[in-house]
């Protein structure tokens, strides 16, 4: 009986020493910090998602006759009752700055891509993904990574439109 009392407790320290290893592990381990999505966002957001692959056409700003960057968000945008200017440029000066590390889905990243500070602009989505119409060498609205090392060498601030 007392052999069987032993090779019991030795189970029962070993199943503690996994269970904390296991405790240890995951305590050491950290998830990507998840933003929330906004309620007031989701269907802003999957309205932009169902224009991707719409053509780039610069100066444009309708699915059917396509969209430009600035074009592309402020349909986007006015589909959903609010009115942005027509330029990433006016976007940027007419609206807030919010610190990169606050970013949330609807937030607008802007981006210098042709000397011009703010001569870029997409929506973000989520997990460092943002939806845009980048330009006619690409030639069509699509979602991209803020991780990319051209955006990230090309990113220059966020705004986000009041909802």
């Amino acid at each position: 009986m007392s052999h069987q009392r032993v090779f019991s407790s030795d189970k029962m320290f070993l199943r503690l020493i996994l269970l904390s290893v296991i405790a240890l592990i995951t305590a050491c381990t950290s998830a990507p910090e998840l933003k929330p999505v906004l309620p007031t966002q989701v269907p802003l957001i999957s309205y932009a998602l169902s224009l991707q692959g719409k053509p780039y056409r610069w100066g444009k700003e309708t699915p059917e006759e396509g969209f430009d960057c600035s074009g592309f968000v402020q349909y986007v945008y006015g589909k959903h009752g609010i009115k942005l200017p027509r330029t990433a440029n006016a976007m940027a000066y007419s609206l807030p700055p919010i610190p990169k590390y606050d970013l949330r889905s609807g937030d607008l990243v802007f981006f210098n891509t042709r000397g011009k500070k703010y001569s870029h602009v997409g929506i973000y989505i989520n997990h460092d993904k943002f939806i845009h119409a980048p330009n006619r060498r690409i030639g069509r609205v699509l979602v991209s990574s803020l991780n990319n090392a051209y955006w990230r060498k090309h990113f220059v601030g966020v705004r986000r439109p009041k909802s």
